[in-house]
């Protein structure tokens, strides 16, 4: 059955502790990546409602610091999905928790694959995007897995 790209809408908050920051008090890059993979596996699991797998992380923007104490928010949701894999886009925005504005800090592309209980590959079903948005961010996936395979091969060649 086909399901629309808002079935996978994902907002996930964490709030930057001093443990997450770095000596400059801002958010280790490292720790935003591990917000941005469970946020962006809840997405393609709610997408495909079955147990998914991180396949690559293959583009991620900081364009903004995240400042210790700022709330961070990650909005994911299911791009387009292939028969057993899944690109999900999560957008990191830092938020002033004392005035609520926020401000774009980082951009990821994810893919995931969809696994049954023995950890086999499994089909997953089609999107339908609703909106002219969700067709762009669709066509704009195909075109970015176009180039991860282009990657793949040229990385198999080397071999």
């Amino acid at each position: 059955m086909s399901r629309p790209p808002r079935l996978s809408a994902v907002e996930k908050t964490e709030i930057v502790l001093p443990s997450d920051a770095n000596a400059l008090g801002t958010a280790f890059g490292g720790r935003i990546i591990s917000w941005v993979d469970i946020a962006g596996g809840i997405a393609a699991q709610r997408h495909c409602r079955r147990v998914v797998v991180t396949a690559s992380m293959d583009d991620i923007h900081f364009v903004a610091p995240i400042e210790q104490g700022e709330v961070v928010v990650l909005l994911a949701q299911v791009n387009a999905a292939w028969h057993s894999s899944m690109e999900v886009g999560v957008r990191v925005l830092a938020e002033n928790p004392l005035t609520g504005e926020r401000k774009h800090a980082a951009t990821a592309y994810l893919t995931f694959v969809a696994r049954d209980e023995k950890g086999r590959t499994v089909p997953v079903p089609p999107l339908v995007p609703e909106t002219a948005d969700e067709w762009r961010r669709q066509e704009e996936a195909g075109e970015r897995r176009a180039h991860r395979l282009e990657r793949r091969a040229l990385r198999a060649t080397r071999v």
